[in-house]
């Protein structure tokens, strides 16, 4: 896939909130990206279409928040501990894959995991749960 075709996950939750302004909904996706066999599908089927780059880029703001196990895959003890915290606050039964929609006050608008359909299926429900 090239480069330029890439979406942008931020992974700090306070550079999410600002830069949505109020105007767009947060979408936080809690994966286990190297083990969780949804996840994975998410991703592919889903988070990785044209289509979707194309709505979120013009609706949403995308936070990433990734438990990987595998050691090659480990992520900083800061972002562990940001992505933890997170999960403390949206993700409390520790479910995998869970996509979260957020407000840009942080309250929660919805929740969705993983569902076949590819990314029509996917944005018409998120469409369903944001009132922007």
């Amino acid at each position: 896939m090239a480069q330029e075709n890439k979406l942008l996950w931020l992974t700090n939750y306070d550079e999410a909130i600002c830069k949505s302004g109020n105007e767009k909904s947060i979408l936080i996706s809690f994966a286990g990206s190297d083990w969780c066999k949804p996840c994975i599908m998410l991703t592919r089927e889903v988070f990785e279409t044209s289509e979707f780059r194309t709505y979120s880029d013009q609706n949403l703001v995308l936070l990433q928040a990734d438990f990987p196990r595998l050691k090659k895959n480990r992520l900083s003890e800061q972002q562990t501990k940001a992505n933890e915290l997170l999960a403390e606050r949206f993700n409390k039964e520790g479910s995998f894959p869970l996509v979260v929609l957020i407000d840009g006050e942080g309250n929660i608008q919805g929740m969705l995991g993983y569902s076949s359909g590819g990314p029509t299926t996917f944005i018409s429900k998120i469409k369903s749960l944001i009132s922007y």
